[in-house]
């Protein structure tokens, strides 16, 4: 029955977290893990979110360019909704979705796939703090290279209208330059990084709670990687409406 019981599931969560946040016992072990996810997640990640972030800006612009022919809306207007767009929503959501999926399935199958071999269980034997070692550097790698992912996103995102809407012919580059500095609110930019901060702490806990009590085989390890990716999913888009409606103006 604790398969289907979600206060269970919360409260060992809240117990394993407490676990993985105390402090740690040898601070060089960690830096070492630390910057090894921190390279994983960051320089390992760089491909994929460039490749999303120019896409989904240059759909942005198109879209918009389009929605907006014929209208009384001045063109410059389409450089103004691209960077708030990415800025505000695209950047963040889809680069932290799409890292839940690469990045949060990552660390479910290594921290299971020692679960399973019963690495963890050697290491308690011999009095580790497994949460604490093995939970904890993912955390900070994931709170401090997200967001430089994220802000990565942005410009690219925003390079990527740009590409697609000026030489196209859409609007010249000095109506898109014009919108890109029309209207900035700096309060869309601290949205950004908190919503940022708040999502990598949910991808990567969230996985890492999957794999750490993992049981079973190859099958259930499948089983916890997938809902590793759908709640971190969940729970990011749930976090995502959350903080519009707390910072919105």
């Amino acid at each position: 029955m604790e398969k289907y019981n979600y206060i269970y599931h919360v409260g060992r969560y809240i117990n394993m977290m407490g676990h993985a946040m105390s402090r740690p016992e040898k601070f060089s072990m960690y830096w070492k893990e630390t910057s090894r996810q921190m390279n994983e997640i960051g320089v390992g990640s760089l491909i994929i979110v460039c490749l999303i972030s120019v896409f989904i800006g240059a759909v942005a612009a198109l879209q918009f360019a389009y929605q907006l022919d014929g209208q009384l809306i001045p063109t410059y207007y389409i450089g103004y909704i691209v960077r708030d767009l990415a800025i505000i929503e695209l950047s963040p959501t889809f680069t932290c979705l799409v890292l839940a999926g690469k990045v949060g399935s990552n660390m479910a199958a290594e921290i299971g796939g020692m679960r399973q071999k019963e690495h963890i269980d050697a290491m308690e034997v011999m009095g580790v703090n497994t949460a604490n070692y093995l939970i904890t550097p993912k955390i900070i790698a994931a709170v401090f290279t997200i967001p430089l992912l994220v802000t990565l996103s942005a410009f690219v995102a925003i390079l990527g209208g740009y590409l697609a809407a000026v030489p196209t012919g859409y609007l010249t580059d000095d109506e898109y330059l014009r919108g890109l500095r029309s209207f900035f609110m700096e309060r869309n930019v601290s949205m950004m990084y908190v919503k940022a901060l708040v999502f990598a702490y949910i991808l990567t806990s969230v996985s890492c709670y999957q794999g750490y009590h993992v049981k079973g085989g190859s099958i259930e390890l499948g089983q916890a990687s997938t809902r590793a990716v759908v709640f971190s999913d969940i729970l990011i888009l749930l976090a995502d409406y959350l903080i519009v409606v707390i910072m919105a103006p």
